[in-house]
């Protein structure tokens, strides 16, 4: 089954999608996240298109574990995704945006482009953690 993960944002989302075995992952890219009605759309044709079985959906906590307006803009997105038949499961996302930029840094990334590669590493990374906490159900 293919998951698709999400780091949701409010300028851009960023999203990874595993390869159809479930463990590797695969396709990354970003959309923007001004409309939500319309990122709505594009997540959903995503999801269909790319026969995607759950979505791994980034949940950001502060690190003391506790939930901030970010937290609920992300179980805000959930809902709105499963009304429209998506399965959607929460990842706590803690710390991948800063795990992303330091990638971007050791890999010499600079530019216009980064912001719009840290969504889709930041992305990639709940991936691996969603992957990697499920991989007994594989």
């Amino acid at each position: 089954m293919r998951i698709m993960a999400i780091d949701y944002g409010d300028a851009r989302t960023g999203y990874a999608i595993s390869d159809a075995s479930g463990l590797l992952a695969g396709e990354t890219g970003v959309l923007p996240s001004r409309n939500e009605d319309k990122l709505l759309e594009d997540l959903c044709r995503i999801y269909g298109e790319k026969e995607v079985g759950r979505i791994a959906l980034g949940l950001p906590r502060n690190m003391d574990g506790s939930e901030g307006p970010r937290a609920e803009k992300s179980r805000a997105l959930k809902e709105r995704l499963e009304e429209r038949g998506c399965e959607v499961a929460l990842v706590d996302e803690r710390r991948t945006t800063v795990e992303a930029h330091a990638i971007l840094t050791e890999t010499g990334r600079r530019g216009k482009q980064r912001k719009k590669r840290v969504d889709a590493v930041a992305a990639s990374l709940i991936l691996e953690t969603y992957l990697n906490a499920h991989r007994e159900e594989a």
